[in-house]
């Protein structure tokens, strides 16, 4: 690698050039001020983040010797949370506060909606994420299993009208939960939609007209008043465009010529820096860098053949309608972006400090995000933030200390960067087991700049059971959502973040519907995450974020918010019960059992490893071992390869079980891949496919992996890969 000198540090010239030549210009930041404030900032927080992860260890060994002495086995809870707390692994709470958070954007402290998390590394996803602030509910009717197949409504090649009627009656239904008719008409009855004296006035098939039942939930138009091309509508916060157009295909056959609904939806996407990307050296950095640069300057494109043509994609321009008083409304046409940002845990070749020591690759992603933010921040018209902020989601931090780490390197970079205290916000994530526990005084670190809490199960799970691998075999993995641990953790995330004061300053999540074709199912089930009151709630696709979009039309999640303030906390005592089996359940374990949970995780290992490692591909649609495709990352590779880390500890199988397992799920995986022609099959040559030695390794040396993380072993064989 060809490297640069720039004080003390060395750094890849392909990073320095992209740096220099393309992020700084337009900043107004001075390039050797840049690098001297890198290294005072890596000299500065580097030698603590270390820190950091030596209390990590610490604590872990400290867990692991408890857990080995026989007279603690079965736990005592009374005993076991008195052993937490001595060791200052529960902290001591602070006292009852409220955020002091300001100047946010409507998307986060206002809006409730879907929440899109993408590979920010992929020019592609990226640019269908940020336009996926409005979407079209027909289309993501149609083609989805949202609509069923049954009775002639198959999608077929062509059009098939009887499959378009129920995706329209779908869509009427929807309008009257957005926005109801007065008496008891329908938008299943309406003929013409159009706007008399201010007011949306609707013409229903037989010959009457009506009003809306609210009023006020008529925003604006477009077009003309009495021969409107679209009309907007507003319900809890979120809006719907109704677009007329008699000539259309679809609207030539609508009575109220009606072509679709466009419905606002992922109003807030995630950049993703981390567990859904595979970037591992300088080369994948600025590829992450660059396509971040674009999406700030707001001139990301990607051109891509389709039809024989060649199509551009760009950023979506903001929407403008007349309203009913007569002034110009604008809204956003595109998503408002946070970038998650690698956790502590990690360092990168990129930079090497002055002992030539790879720098922290959390550091490196920070400061150099936050620059290329300042494109848009310091923008006459922000196309992001509207306000000035930078929201930068920090993954995998293990309790308060390490949240006020973030924060203060966040308020070094400020300094550096002559930005105004807290424009960077932080959104942390509820995923490890200590800041779980310790979710009030995180949040507290963060008063001042937090944005966003959330849960994610995956990689709460994968801690869970590395915390506690000493304790004993964890049950199998298709029942820990059944666990009183998960439900309390799911409940107490959202009863401190209440507490806290979040509610109108900053975003309470629900994790990731994983399942991006069963979109029935998502319908059906995940209208739960709004009822538990979760302002937002992370989706896999521009499809998703539609379909999940008409949720929070049927749920008013702050009145759920309010009624949630007021029942109990949920219990601390119920999320330390560690998902142990009992002997009883052990003992009944039989040997179909423990082969099909062994099979279905190591498939589902083999499956994302080989993609990562062979491809550099981090995210992906990975067909199960029933080939039902799920969205794959980090966080569930995580949680696979612990859990067949405990049973082996333990004794449930043995290595070569799981060896002979893997073998057999190399060639199911193989198989599940022929129609790719840049795969690497694994069966053919176990010995020398890098990708299934990685799957062994995630699962024999698991055990000894810092908290569990995947990531020191991926990196380490996809830069093999890459230097072959």
């Amino acid at each position: 690698m060809s490297r640069t000198r720039k004080g003390g540090l060395s750094i890849s010239t392909l990073l320095a050039d992209f740096i220099e030549q393309q992020a700084i210009p337009g900043t107004g930041v001075d390039c050797d001020h840049f690098w001297a404030q890198l290294e005072i900032i890596i000299n500065t927080f580097g030698p603590r983040n270390q820190r950091l992860l030596e209390q990590r260890e610490t604590f872990q060994q400290q867990l692991d010797q408890w857990h080995q002495q026989p007279d603690h086995q079965p736990i005592d809870p009374a005993l076991y949370r008195q052993f937490l707390t001595d060791i200052g692994y529960i902290e001591t709470e602070v006292d009852d506060f409220s955020i002091a958070t300001d100047k946010v954007d409507e998307e986060i402290a206002e809006q409730a909606g879907p929440q899109l998390v993408v590979p920010v590394k992929n020019a592609r996803f990226a640019l269908n994420a940020a336009n996926a602030r409005w979407s079209s509910l027909y289309d993501a009717l149609y083609g989805s299993d949202a609509i069923a197949d049954s009775d002639g409504a198959e999608k077929g090649r062509g059009y098939n009208p009887r499959r378009g009627d129920k995706v329209i009656a779908f869509a009427r239904q929807h309008l009257d939960t957005v926005a109801p008719l007065a008496g008891d008409a329908s938008h299943q009855q309406s003929s013409r939609y159009r706007v008399i004296d201010g007011q949306l006035s609707v013409s229903l098939d037989d010959g009457s007209h009506c009003a809306l039942a609210q009023p006020d939930r008529f925003i604006g138009f477009q077009g003309e008043a009495d021969n409107p091309t679209a009309i907007l509508l507003k319900n809890h916060g979120l809006h719907v465009e109704i677009q007329i157009d008699r000539q259309h295909p679809v609207g030539s056959t609508d009575a109220a010529g009606v072509k679709d609904l466009l419905v606002e939806a992922a109003i807030t996407t995630i950049m993703d820096c981390e567990d859904s990307i595979a970037a591992v050296d300088a080369e994948d950095k600025v590829e992450v860098y660059r396509n971040w640069l674009g999406l700030m300057r707001g001139d990301l494109q990607q051109s891509l053949e389709k039809g024989g043509e060649t199509i551009v994609r760009k950023l979506r321009s903001d929407r403008h309608y007349s309203a009913a008083t007569g002034e110009d409304i604008s809204l956003p046409g595109r998503s408002l972006l946070f970038i998650r940002n690698v956790g502590h845990l990690m360092s990168n070749s990129a930079i090497l400090d002055s002992q030539q020591q790879q720098v922290p690759e959390g550091i490196m992603d920070a400061l150099i995000t936050s620059l290329i933010a300042m494109h848009d921040i310091n923008a006459a018209q922000p196309g992001n933030s509207r306000v000035g902020n930078l929201y930068i989601v920090k993954p995998k931090m293990h309790g308060s200390e390490e949240v006020q780490f973030t924060c203060d390197l966040f308020a070094a970079i400020e300094e550096a960067l002559e930005l105004n205290h807290n424009t960077i916000k932080i959104g942390i994530m509820d995923e490890e087991r200590r800041t779980t526990i310790n979710l009030k005084n995180c949040i507290h670190a963060a008063r001042e700049r937090i944005v966003f809490i959330n849960t994610g199960f995956l990689d709460r799970t994968g801690d869970e059971i590395h915390s506690s691998m000493q304790a004993g075999a964890v049950v199998a993995k298709t029942t820990m959502k059944e666990q009183p641990w998960i439900n309390a953790y799911e409940d107490r995330n959202v009863d401190v973040g209440i507490a806290c004061g979040l509610v109108g300053k900053a975003q309470i999540g629900k994790g990731m519907w994983a399942m991006p074709e069963e979109m029935a199912a998502m319908l059906e089930q995940k209208i739960n995450h709004p009822r538990a009151g979760a302002n937002t709630a992370w989706v896999p696709s521009p499809t998703a974020a539609a379909l999940h979009s008409t949720h929070y039309h049927q749920v008013d999640v702050k009145a759920v918010q309010q009624q949630l303030a007021q029942r109990p906390m949920a219990s601390l005592d119920d999320i330390l019960h560690i998902p142990l089996l009992t002997a009883a359940a052990r003992q009944a374990l039989t040997a179909t059992e423990i082969q099909a949970e062994l099979d279905n995780n190591a498939q589902g290992i083999l499956g994302y490893v080989v993609r990562w490692v062979d491809l550099g591909i981090g995210c992906s649609k990975v067909p199960d071992i029933n080939n039902v495709a799920l969205m794959e990352d980090r966080a569930t590779l995580r949680i696979s390869s612990q859990h067949i880390a405990n049973w082996l500890l333990h004794g449930i199988c043995s290595k070569e079980q799981v060896m002979t397992t893997l073998r057999r799920m190399a060639a199911i995986v193989d198989e599940q891949n022929v129609g790719d022609s840049a795969y690497r099959n694994m069966a053919a040559d176990f010995d020398h496919s890098l990708a299934f030695q990685a799957a062994c390794d995630l699962i024999f040396k698991g055990y000894q992996q810092p908290s569990g993380y995947t990531e020191p072993l991926l990196h380490a064989y996809r830069a093999k890969v890459k230097s072959q």
